[in-house]
């Protein structure tokens, strides 16, 4: 039998979720991404395929979308499991004003 990795694994849960969920310039889509280092957050607009915000952190990315008048979001773990540092950062951009 043969044995998935877990990066395929993620890609995979990543397009299911993907397949649900989409992003608009009123309710943009956050993306995210874990690597061993640094977590990556984008508030991306699907329908142009616009970024329109990025930062490596929660709460500063929660400021600059509410400076720009963003505080609906709709949430992407990016198929990464919602705990540890993906949770925490979905807590500080909550804190920091953002809904989803």
């Amino acid at each position: 039998m043969k044995k998935i990795s877990k990066q395929k694994q993620r890609i995979v849960r990543h397009k299911r979720i993907r397949a649900k969920i989409r992003g608009t310039a009123e309710c943009p889509r956050l993306s995210l991404y874990r690597s061993n280092t640094n977590m990556y957050g984008q508030l991306i607009d699907d329908d142009r395929g616009v970024t329109l915000l990025s930062s490596t952190s929660g709460k500063e990315l929660a400021t600059a979308a509410i400076k720009k008048g963003i505080k609906k979001i709709v949430f992407d773990r990016g198929g990464f499991i919602f705990t540890g540092r993906v949770k925490a950062f979905a807590t500080e951009a909550r804190n920091g004003g953002l809904e989803f």
